[in-house]
């Protein structure tokens, strides 16, 4: 299983809503070109026409990972990959955020899958990663499922100054040393070793930081309310 970015795109948009807006799942062909053009919690942004997100579905579709339902009023369409490759809950949730933001760290995937998943500690997400990292050997597969000792995750290399290592996922194939710094077409970052590509990455690096804090800070009023 090797998916382009825009397949990968359409798969963790799906997984996505169908956790944290159940009510609205199946998506329509609309509601999904909405869920993979978000402006938030997705990196990088991207701006896909009706005809790729079209296109993603019905390849995903001759792989049975995406399947439409067939009785809805208008076209709709769900997930199979729980199914296809015998994912748990807790697999599922991490693997939806790495392929919606790229690479992560353990702290940030537990932070950021509240929505999906709850996880007691940064154990816990560490726990998931290693056992998509690697899938077990001794596992049986089913006609229809890709085989349970394919790796789904890699660990990176950690990168200079970081406390953590990030993992990236391995639904689009080995992942290229350059996911090691990813500059997103979208941004306009100047190349690796440039003085103002480290400023502007120091700066995405703050407002991510800034975010967390802001995450911290509204879980702990919602505790505080809750104890009065």
């Amino acid at each position: 299983m090797t998916l382009d970015p825009i397949q990968q795109r359409v798969l963790g948009a799906l997984i996505e809503k169908e956790i944290t807006t159940p009510e609205n799942y199946p998506l329509s062909l609309n509601s999904l070109i909405a869920a993979c053009n978000q402006r938030s919690s997705r990196d990088p942004v991207l701006d896909l026409t009706e005809d790729e997100v079209r296109q993603a579905v019905h390849s995903l579709e001759d792989m049975e990972i995406v399947s439409p339902v067939r009785d809805a009023r208008i076209p709709k369409y769900e997930h199979r990959i729980r199914t296809v490759l015998n994912l748990r809950r807790d697999e599922t949730a991490i693997l939806c955020l790495l392929l919606l933001r790229g690479p992560q760290t353990p702290g940030e995937l537990r932070g950021r899958a509240d929505r999906m998943y709850s996880f007691d500690d940064i154990a816990a997400v560490q726990s998931t990663l290693e056992r998509l990292a690697s899938r077990g050997a001794n596992a049986a597969t089913s006609e229809n499922s890709a085989p349970a000792s394919e790796a789904l995750v890699v660990m990176l290399p950690r990168q200079p100054g970081s406390r953590e290592s990030r993992y990236a996922h391995l639904l689009g194939g080995p992942v290229a040393a350059s996911a090691q710094h990813p500059y997103p077409a979208n941004r306009t970052d100047a190349p690796p070793g440039n003085t103002t590509q480290s400023g502007a990455a120091l700066t995405a690096r703050l407002q991510e930081l800034e975010e967390t804090v802001r995450q911290l800070q509204a879980r702990i009023e919602v505790l505080e309310a809750a104890q009065l």
